[in-house]
């Protein structure tokens, strides 16, 4: 087994960034969902209920964030924390009153205009810490402003099944990039992912955080942002959570054991557990 690909999301629900190797520290992988689109209550905005962010890129170069989307000019901004920079007060689902810098009016107005509704874009700096609320989770165990955990890791051959019922039902076959995973895993059989409680990726330790439920987002083209209903209607069919009836899983969730450390693309994937 290796690691086929690897994903970073600089904005937590924009575009996605291919990369051929990532550093990572405590917060997961360096550039991953470092940055927080929010209402001007604090509030995070996903997909879920603004499908056209799926049209917006981000990019990271050097000391900067690049935002682009049709019609507008690219948006710049600073990457790193900025003492200076106005604290606010947000939410990601159960993590609640988390400190995040707020990146400024013209990034706001930007992504107002961008995405058609009132909202701020915020960072994570040295204010900022937030615990993974898993089960399963350690002391010491935070993430950035993913839904709930550091990483996400999906197998080739988990995709590949769920292609050839999709196609069966005369559905075309969907990318890897609808489920956003930061880890794609190739020569494991599918949704081997789900049975690894530890394991190994360069030297990188991971410790499992349970199935990744999925929502509406899976069914959202992550090029136009137009909607459907699959994937979701056929994981459906075989992917329930036997625990948790409601919830359709396709992924796991993963917290990195290792707070340092680099992957790479074609590092070994190593069972440790």
């Amino acid at each position: 087994m290796h690691l086929s690909a690897l994903n970073v999301y600089p904005v937590k629900s924009l575009r996605a960034v291919a990369v051929d190797a990532v550093e990572v520290d405590a917060l997961g992988p360096v550039g991953d969902r470092r940055f927080l689109v929010v209402d001007p209550q604090g509030m995070f905005l996903t997909q879920r209920t603004l499908p056209a962010m799926a049209r917006v890129s981000a990019a990271v170069s050097g000391e900067a964030l690049f935002l682009r989307t049709d019609g507008l000019p690219d948006l710049r901004v600073r990457r790193e924390p900025d003492p200076a920079a106005p604290l606010v007060t947000v939410s990601v689902w159960k993590s609640e009153n988390l400190q995040a810098e707020d990146c400024g009016a013209p990034a706001g107005d930007w992504l107002s205009r961008a995405l058609g509704t009132p909202c701020r874009l915020v960072r994570a700096g040295s204010a900022f810490c937030r615990p993974v609320l898993k089960p399963d989770a350690a002391p010491g165990d935070v993430t950035g402003f993913g839904d709930s955990c550091p990483f996400l890791v999906v197998s080739e051959a988990s995709l590949a099944d769920l292609n050839d019922r999709l196609q069966r039902e005369g559905h075309a076959a969907l990318p890897m990039d609808r489920f956003r995973a930061n880890l794609v895993v190739a020569g494991c059989g599918p949704h081997a992912e789900d049975t690894w409680k530890r394991f190994r990726i360069g030297d990188v330790v991971f410790r499992s955080a349970g199935p990744c439920a999925r929502c509406v987002v899976t069914t959202t083209d992550q090029a136009t942002g137009d909607r459907g209903v699959e994937p979701l209607r056929t994981l459906a069919t075989y992917r329930r959570d036997p625990a948790k009836h409601s919830n359709v899983n396709f992924g796991h969730n993963l917290v990195n054991e290792s707070k340092a450390g680099r992957l790479r693309v074609g590092d070994p994937v190593v069972l440790l557990e």
